[in-house]
């Protein structure tokens, strides 16, 4: 039997089930963008009335579903609409984008957030269940900073969040884990991490040793970030934030510098991953006037809004104090 004839044969017809998909989801777009261009056009002729406007979608919704099925009926009618509003320049669409994706996309309160969702998703490939899941966790307003401040799209703060939330990891809160137990579910579950850790990060080591003169070290976990062509050292810690941690991965970030760093590389960032973190110790420590050292909290559940909008409010009052 001739394997390579078959896995040739099955590469070509992928490749046009692929094409065919591609084709038809962009004529999707096109198409509802075009009604729901044609359905705000219509309410801004002086007839924005809300009672007008629900009268409208009903009976479009009744005709169109009898003529074309489900994809017509009055809640994806407003569905539609919303998209025209949110995305009025056609020519911007993203055609690698679901129809799945630009619904959820639409539901957005700004053109930043979108923007930030838009190229997260293209550059890591989310599918829609992924954006869902970034979008719940609120993940654009946990990033440190957009650029407000340095105005630098490579820099370390557009690209880190705090906090960090690692429910995926299936750890219970409850539970005392210990720092090995975290850092092996991550490993187990690499690739949700690194969906959630932020963009362009790929896996370099776990554990990784360093050998001084005098001593042996052992990294807790070592990554590179390809757009800000850097190291990224993680310590991970259960317990409250210390001096001696900050002392610890201020060490091994001079070390990782000296031992590993190649002459192309930027300076090696170091993170302290940790489940309590003291502002005060932040505040009064090397991390305050240190650009390459950073502290974040992590979760292992994913909190209720409400909270979550409480405790990141609350990281970007201590972010912008001790800056």
């Amino acid at each position: 039997m001739n394997d390579s004839l078959l896995n040739s044969i099955k590469n070509v017809i992928l490749q046009s089930q692929d094409r065919v998909f591609r084709m038809a989801n962009s004529a999707l777009l096109e198409t509802y963008w075009d009604v729901g261009k044609l359905i705000v056009e219509d309410e801004q002729q002086g007839k924005h009335r809300a009672e007008y406007g629900k009268a409208t979608l009903k009976f479009l919704a009744q005709s169109l579903t009898e003529t074309f099925g489900k994809g017509y009926d009055e809640s994806n009618l407003r569905n539609i609409r919303t998209f025209y509003k949110a995305f009025p320049n056609r020519d911007a669409l993203r055609h690698d984008l679901s129809w799945t994706h630009y619904r959820l996309l639409s539901r957005l309160d700004n053109d930043s957030k979108r923007a930030y969702y838009i190229n997260e998703c293209v550059a890591n490939n989310w599918n829609s269940r992924a954006l869902q899941r970034h979008i719940n966790s609120l993940s654009y307003e946990r990033v440190l900073d957009h650029g407000k401040h340095s105005g630098i799209s490579g820099s370390v703060k557009n690209v880190l969040k705090d906090p960090y939330v690692f429910e995926f990891l299936g750890l219970s809160p409850a539970t005392k884990n210990t720092e090995k137990n975290i850092e092996t579910a991550i490993i187990d579950h690499l690739q949700q991490f690194l969906l959630e850790f932020g963009k362009g990060f790929a896996f370099v080591a776990r554990q990784q040793h360093i050998v001084t003169d005098t001593s042996d070290f052992y990294i807790d976990l070592v990554f590179y970030n390809y757009i800000l062509k850097c190291f990224v050292i993680i310590d991970l810690k259960t317990g409250e934030l210390t001096h001696q941690d900050i002392g610890q991965i201020d060490m091994y970030v001079r070390m990782y510098d000296d031992l590993k760093r190649l002459p192309n590389d930027q300076p090696t960032i170091g993170l302290l991953l940790c489940s309590q973190k003291d502002e005060a110790i932040v505040k009064y420590s090397v991390l305050n006037d240190n650009n390459n050292l950073f502290a974040s909290t992590y979760l292992l559940y994913l909190p209720a809004e409400d909270e979550l909008k409480r405790l990141i409010e609350q990281d970007r009052i201590n972010f912008d104090l001790n800056q």
